[in-house]
């Protein structure tokens, strides 16, 4: 098993863009329970993350600390 094996179809974020502004993060599961996350844009540039990666992330955005 590859962490960067994708073995779910990417999906667009639902606090993308939208409307005209054509700003899509898309997200996919990898085989090790990471995640893969790519432009819509530019689809072929792939940034991946482990599962404590991804998790630790999320803790982050929920915590706020992303925001402005």
């Amino acid at each position: 098993m590859s962490s960067q094996e994708i073995v779910s179809p990417f999906v667009t974020s639902s606090y993308s863009g939208g409307g005209s502004a054509n700003e899509c993060v898309e997200v996919a599961r990898t085989a090790d329970g990471g995640r893969a996350v790519r432009d819509s844009k530019n689809p072929e540039v792939v940034q991946f993350y482990t599962p404590s990666g991804w998790s630790v992330f999320l803790e982050g955005v929920k915590g706020g600390e992303f925001d402005n």
